[in-house]
């Protein structure tokens, strides 16, 4: 059995990445003559830091300042997208259910993922993410981690949760951050398939499930804790 669960969140636990696809395709369309292929997004852009995603935008590597400048005009472009599609701004299939259970039966759980603090303090108060997070043990892009495919944020999310990687499930959507998560040790990965074919995660031998529903993972393979009572 294992003692946790650690979540990437976009194209995890909300199916956003249309909405990135359309961010970026605006926003790159304004700093070259083109916007990014669906190859180019899947090759440079998930799992990646906003810094790495520039650099190869731009074919260089940009100064600090650079990076937050351009970097904030395309997640503001995001999240003025996710605030006017209300109804499609909400968390994946089963995931409340499946977050309900974790918070009930006391397992542990964290979010790792590399989106910014501005866009991670929207999700935590568009999805009311304290119902079930404790808010100072996720782990975002605070431009002092390495972005997937390093183990780094993994390491981090394994460690806020008091526990080895080996014990730790994670839930991931990104090829780079199932990357992660292998080179972090982590001991089963869940791949969810939210946008990309199924197919393209059955050659990745540390995938052990392939989902597109959080109703489908087994409930059994985590060990419930004994809450414990405080008069």
């Amino acid at each position: 059995m294992y003692k946790g669960i650690i979540f990437d969140f976009n194209g995890t636990l909300f199916f956003d990445s249309e909405k990135h696809l359309e961010a970026w395709r605006e926003f790159s369309k304004r700093v070259r003559d083109h916007a990014f292929t669906d190859e180019e997004m899947r090759d440079y852009m998930f799992g990646r830091t906003n810094e790495d995603i520039l650099a190869y935008l731009l074919g260089r590597k940009p100064e600090p300042e650079l990076v937050g400048q351009l970097a904030q005009e395309k997640e503001a472009v995001y999240r003025e997208m996710c605030r006017k599609d209300k109804e499609n701004t909400v968390l994946a299939p089963g995931a409340v259910e499946f977050l309900d259970y974790l918070k009930e039966n006391n397992i542990p759980t964290t979010i790792a993922t590399m989106s910014e603090k501005n866009n991670v303090d929207f999700f935590i108060e568009e999805f009311n993410l304290a119902k079930w997070f404790e808010l100072d043990k996720i782990v975002f892009d605070d431009g002092n981690i390495k972005g997937k495919p390093a183990p780094d944020i993994y390491l981090k999310a394994a460690k806020n949760l008091g526990l080895k990687p080996e014990e730790c499930i994670v839930v991931e959507d990104a090829v780079s951050g199932i990357e992660a998560a292998r080179a972090a040790g982590i001991g089963k990965i869940i791949a969810i398939a939210s946008m990309e074919s199924e197919d393209l995660y059955k050659n990745i031998p540390a995938v052990s499930q392939i989902i597109k529903n959080f109703d489908e993972i087994d409930r059994n393979i985590l060990a419930v804790r004994e809450k414990s009572w405080t008069l």
